[in-house]
C-alpha cells in the first residue's frame, strides 16, 4: 500500500510497475504530455513560489477559461494547477503538470465531489470523502487501522481520505501544507484540495522522477496505485486535459 485507493476502482496499492509482470507492463501507456499554467502576478512577483498559497499561483483568468473548457470546478482546478507550478521550482526535472494532478483527482473523487461533496471556498470536501474500508474484501487490501480512526473515522480498517485518496500512513510521511505558511499554524487536512494536491504532487516527483518519460510516469501513477488500468485510466484523462486546448 503506497498511497491511495482509487473510489471508483475500488482497489488496493502497493509497490510500483517493477512489480508488474512482463504482459501487463506492456500495457502501461505512453506518458501523456504535461500541461503548465501561466503565473499568476503574484507569483510572478515572489521570491519564491513557495511563500504564496497553492491556490495562488496559477493565473486566475487562465484558472476561469480553462475550468470551463476541461469542466474541471474552479477551485480544483486551482489547485492542480498551483501544486504542479510549485513543483517547477521544487522539483526541476520532474516535469509533472496539472492535467496529470487532475487526472489523478477525476479517478479518485470527480474533483471533489465524490458522494454529493462538494469543495469550501478553504478547498476542503464537504461533507469529508471517506472511502471503503480497507478489509480484506473483494478488490481491497487488507489495512488494520493505523490512525485509532483520527482521519477516516474508523478505529477497525484504515480508509482512503480525502478528494485524492490518501491513506492515514502515507498522510503522516508525506502530507504537505498547501497555505504557504499563511494556515495559521494549522496541520495539513487530506481533506482540503490543496494539501492534498502538493502532497500528490510532491509524492509523485520523488517516485517517478521525471514523469515526463513513459517509465517515469508508470513509475510515479503506479506507485499512487498499482494498478495497469487505474495507471491508463489518469493517463487518458490527463491527455483528454491537455488536449483540450
Amino acid at each position: 500500500m503506497a498511497l491511495a485507493c482509487g473510489l471508483v476502482l475500488l482497489c488496493g496499492c502497493a509497490g510500483t510497475p517493477e512489480g508488474f509482470s512482463e504482459e501487463s507492463a506492456a500495457s502501461l501507456p505512453d506518458a501523456p504530455v504535461q500541461r503548465h499554467a501561466p503565473l499568476s502576478d503574484q507569483a510572478r512577483a515572489a521570491q519564491s513560489l513557495a511563500e504564496l498559497p497553492v491556490r495562488e499561483l496559477a493565473d486566475p483568468d487562465w484558472v476561469a477559461e480553462t475550468a470551463d473548457v476541461v469542466q474541471i470546478p474552479d477551485r480544483a482546478l486551482e489547485a492542480y494547477a498551483g501544486a504542479a507550478l510549485r513543483l517547477r521550482e521544487e522539483y526541476l526535472d520532474c516535469g509533472l503538470g496539472w492535467n496529470t494532478l487532475a487526472g489523478i483527482g477525476q479517478v479518485e473523487s470527480h474533483h471533489g465531489a465524490y458522494g454529493g461533496s462538494t469543495l469550501a471556498e478553504d478547498g476542503t470536501a464537504s461533507p469529508p470523502i471517506i472511502g471503503v474500508a480497507l478489509d480484506g474484501g473483494e478488490g481491497v487490501a487488507a489495512i488494520p487501522d493505523t490512525d485509532g480512526g483520527e482521519l477516516d473515522g474508523d478505529d477497525e480498517w484504515d480508509r482512503a481520505v480525502g478528494p485524492m485518496q490518501f491513506i492515514p500512513t502515507t498522510w503522516e510521511l508525506h502530507a504537505q501544507d498547501g497555505s504557504g505558511g499563511q494556515g495559521g499554524g494549522s496541520p495539513p487536512d487530506p481533506q482540503n484540495i490543496d494539501d492534498a494536491s502538493l502532497t500528490a504532487a510532491v509524492f509523485l516527483c520523488e517516485r517517478g522522477g521525471e514523469v515526463v518519460t513513459d517509465d517515469g510516469f508508470a513509475a510515479a501513477v503506479g506507485a499512487y496505485n498499482r494498478s495497469v488500468p487505474y495507471i491508463n485510466d489518469v493517463a487518458d484523462w490527463a491527455e483528454r486535459y491537455a488536449g483540450s486546448f
